[in-house]
């Protein structure tokens, strides 16, 4: 499904009515906003909702795009609406939802080969980025997930660009101190 048309003109031809435009950013987008949400989430069940809700409001908003946003940061944007929305309601539900869906994988010795260690090394990580503060893990994710620049995600939060490289900093110690040394640091 190659196409050389930047995002920004995908969406205006799908704007325009142009179906394939619309299949070919989806592509381009689907396994990065998943790993977002997933990761912001914790959860798969949530993320699968809060996905398929994401794709409905960019269709639904189609005609209100502007070249000038930006497709990414558009679709981050919306992307991250709704997890505000989400962790509201949670809020508001008096649960902070954030390890009320995490599962532990079973222990390595019950687990196949390579497979299973990237499942536990993934749930590992999102264990982790569940303990860091909503802004850290929100930069970090931005950062990591969306591509997005220092600049891009301080226009996103709001905030300044020194924030966001703090935010980034913190997140990124947290992690090292919550997920430990990497395989080469491991002794026997």
């Amino acid at each position: 499904m190659d196409d050389a048309r930047t995002d920004d003109d995908l969406m205006l031809a799908y704007a325009r009515g142009e179906a394939r435009a619309f299949e070919v950013l989806y592509e381009r987008y689907r396994q990065p906003l998943y790993r977002y949400l997933l990761h912001a989430l914790g959860d798969r069940a949530a993320a699968d909702d809060l996905y398929q809700d994401v794709w409905s409001r960019i269709i639904d908003a189609r005609a209100r795009f502007r070249k000038s946003r930006g497709f990414k940061r558009y679709a981050f944007r919306i992307a991250h609406n709704r997890l505000v929305d989400h962790w509201r309601a949670l809020e508001r539900q008096g649960s902070s939802g954030e390890f009320d869906e995490l599962r532990l994988a079973a222990p390595s010795e019950q687990q196949p080969d390579s497979a299973s260690a990237r499942d536990q090394q993934a749930q590992q990580l999102r264990q982790a980025l569940m303990q860091l503060s909503t802004e850290q893990r929100e930069a970090f994710l931005l950062q990591q997930e969306a591509g997005l620049s220092l600049a891009d995600i301080a226009a996103h939060s709001g905030v300044g660009r020194e924030t966001v490289k703090s935010r980034l900093r913190y997140a990124v110690k947290r992690l090292r101190n919550l997920l430990g040394p990497g395989p080469e640091a491991a002794g026997p």
